[in-house]
């Protein structure tokens, strides 16, 4: 391909209103290219892999290591073999009052799993803070570049909300490559965020900016940036899509669409015509980690029929040297808009699409071009408000809320995924609940563990038939989100807790 035929050819279309049953050709995984291309970042990816296993193998480990404990159970010294094997494997022991019960009854293997996965996420939470493997911890030195940069682009902050999925809990540190410090995210189920909460936020972030002019000072003329991420499947298009929108990407970019221009409409309503907000639209191909960008016009204009797909930029540019492949993008990124673009966005979006290439190649190295757990296969439910420490793919099924009643589509739909991945297994459903809180508030922190009491009180209430069975557990969780401190456990669902459990 001629570079200057390139910015045509990366130009995807797609029917206003393709229904269900139309089945795209299934793009054919591209071969690795020896060293990867001339933009991918091939430390950051073998890093990112590590991470990425060393914790799903903790969580995985789960299960075999219990099968063993299991067929040990009428043996003698039992407990201490036990124990033994728990520590070697998982890194932590495992309850007495389970134990040592197990020669009078069967051993309570569902309360076991569900401490397992506790004390795994209680692992993993510690190990986030302490160890920062994704190096993207506030202060650090690519969350002050990334700052500064997106500054020059004319936006004081970002915020994403990506759909729920598990699929997509990855975005941020590994499809965007992304410091998560610098970047705030709520996610919600077909990334239908709420458009009160998120006009509260932005109050908050303006009124800092004229209290403490943090990030910058009021008077500057930069934006704030509200993207939603929602996401399709390449390899199977109408089944493993957004559950939200029924598989239907068309309508998972329209709704997605229509939740952004109601948010800039309630905040120029409420505040004024023009109030410092930009709206940007992208997908994902939870297959690939592929981005697409419906690059917005100066005037705010989106048009669903049209984006820039990262795999074609991809293409494009894998045969030129470093310098000229970022021209070319920003090229093709320009080309791509709705409407004469504006510069920043359009430099922004570029490196957007340069960090999701070491994606790709990450994506073609490791998983040869696509996922094989192409559908859902996360290890507990995450429900409330935080979470900053998770950043796996199918790691976490997100349910941010305040109130279940509030929150009840996306808890729904998280335990249903469940029913299938575990219940149908005769494991329990495990939740986190978590609340962070800020520290420097007088009584946070207790109002925290209250409101995560009432969640569990209704999750018991809503679920009863579940955890009457022993077939959902949950860990009671809060931190203090001004500290860079993992969570702390206040509570649980399993009985024993009080004996020094969770």
């Amino acid at each position: 391909m001629e570079a200057s035929d390139a910015p045509a050819a990366a130009l995807s279309t797609v029917p206003q209103a393709r229904p269900n049953s139309q089945v795209r050709p299934m793009r054919t995984p591209r071969p690795h290219l020896a060293g990867g291309h001339p933009l991918s970042d091939r430390n950051a990816n073998e890093a990112l892999r590590v991470y990425d296993a060393s914790v799903k193998d903790a969580f995985d480990r789960i299960v075999p290591v219990l099968k063993r404990i299991a067929a040990l159970q009428h043996e003698p010294e039992f407990m201490a073999a036990a124990q033994d094997l728990a520590r070697s494997e998982l890194g932590f022991e495992l309850p007495l009052p389970i134990l040592e019960t197990a020669w009078v009854t069967q051993l309570d293997m569902r309360t076991l799993f569900a401490w397992c996965v506790f004390e795994t996420y209680e692992q993993t939470s510690a190990a986030f803070f302490d160890q920062d493997p994704l190096q993207a911890q506030p202060g650090s030195a690519a969350a002050e570049s990334f700052n500064s940069f997106l500054l020059e682009c004319g936006f004081h902050l970002l915020d994403i909300t990506p759909c729920a999925d598990g699929r997509l809990a990855h975005a941020i540190a590994y499809a965007l490559r992304l410091p998560f410090a610098s970047v705030r995210r709520r996610s919600h189920a077909g990334a239908m965020f709420d458009v009160e909460n998120t006009v509260n936020r932005w109050v908050k972030t303006e009124h800092r900016r004229y209290r403490e002019a943090l990030p910058n000072a009021a008077h500057e003329d930069t934006r704030y940036l509200k993207v939603v991420l929602y996401h399709f499947s390449s390899k199977d298009p109408t089944h493993e899509g957004c559950a939200a929108h029924g598989s239907n990407d068309a309508l998972a970019a329209s709704g997605g669409l229509s939740r952004l221009n109601d948010f800039q409409q309630a905040v120029e309503n409420s505040f004024c015509c023009g109030a410092s907000v930009d709206l940007l639209l992208m997908g994902m191909d939870t297959d690939t980690d592929a981005i697409r960008v419906h690059v917005p016009g100066l005037d705010g204009s989106t048009n669903l029929e049209r984006w820039l797909d990262a795999q074609q930029v991809y293409d494009a540019t894998a045969g030129l040297p470093a310098s000229q492949g970022r021209q070319l993008i920003e090229q093709m990124v320009h080309e791509a808009a709705a409407s004469a673009p504006d510069p920043g966005m359009v430099r922004l979006i570029a490196r957007f699409l340069e960090h999701n290439i070491s994606q790709i190649d990450y994506v073609r190295q490791f998983h040869a071009g696509a996922y094989s757990d192409a559908g859902h296969a996360e290890r507990f439910i995450g429900v409330g408000i935080g979470f900053k420490e998770i950043h796996l793919r199918n790691l976490t099924y997100f349910a941010y809320m305040d109130t279940v009643e509030e929150g009840a589509a996306d808890l729904d739909v998280g335990v249903k995924i469940f029913k299938g991945l575990n219940v149908s297994r005769g494991l329990p459903v495990p939740v986190v609940v978590r609340f962070d809180y800020n520290g420097r508030v007088p009584g946070a922190r207790e109002r925290a563990v209250v409101r995560a009491e009432r969640v569990q009180q209704a999750i018991e209430q809503r679920y009863g038939d579940l955890v009457q069975q022993g077939l959902l557990h949950a860990l009671l969780t809060v931190r203090d989100q001004d500290r860079h401190v993992p969570a702390e456990a206040v509570g649980s669902t399993i009985s024993f807790a009080s004996a020094g459990g969770h």
